[in-house]
């Protein structure tokens, strides 16, 4: 028996749905996650899909839901993406987990799945380099790969710290002040 590929600890699990404010709303309501801090119209820097350039847009929340962040992604057309590889417009569900990976460790780690078979789905740049990998052939999900460094940290210090000092109601989304996102419009 080998050594796992998923050497990092699961942070985040991420999932597809088609109205990111409903989603935010059943989240809040039925698992006491939140708050989200939302990023709409979002595109990625030197993002690709499937060895080409990708310009779908995003809208992303992030919220915490215990020990685990949860990410709720609604895509903002029907421009091929990692998402739509799993997921028609108006269907959605569960999509990727995320490890957060020492920036520099990213291309020896991505070239691990590689080397075991699974294909590099997606690419972009969110303050480090991000790849998604495509596991579907063994966990049925993609799989993450988030480069870490102290923006990265501090992004999900900040979304965790919110998560326990926060009422459970008051102000259940929120605008991140300082984003890597590339907002083309509201």
């Amino acid at each position: 028996m080998r050594e796992p590929l998923i050497r990092y600890p699961i942070v985040q699990y991420a999932y597809v749905v088609p109205d990111l404010d409903e989603a935010i709303r059943q989240w809040v309501e039925v698992m006491g996650a939140g708050p989200f801090f939302v990023s709409r119209n979002h595109r990625g820097r030197d993002h690709t899909y499937r060895g080409a350039t990708d310009d779908a847009v995003f809208s992303y929340a992030f919220g915490q839901a215990g020990p685990a962040q949860v990410q709720l992604i609604q895509c903002m057309d029907d421009k091929p993406s990692v998402y739509r590889d799993m997921y028609a417009e108006g269907q959605g569900g569960f999509h990727h987990v995320a490890c957060l990976v020492p920036a520099a460790d990213m291309p020896r780690e991505v070239a691990r799945f590689e080397d075991a078979g699974f294909q590099v789905a997606s690419t972009l740049h969110s303050y480090v380099p991000v790849a998604y990998l495509d596991c579907r052939s063994a966990l049925g999900c993609f799989v993450e790969l988030h480069g870490l460094n102290s923006d990265v940290d501090d992004l999900f210090r900040e979304i965790r710290e919110a998560h326990e000092q926060w009422d459970g109601v008051t102000e259940p989304v929120r605008v991140r002040q300082k984003t890597s996102s590339m907002g083309v419009g509201s």
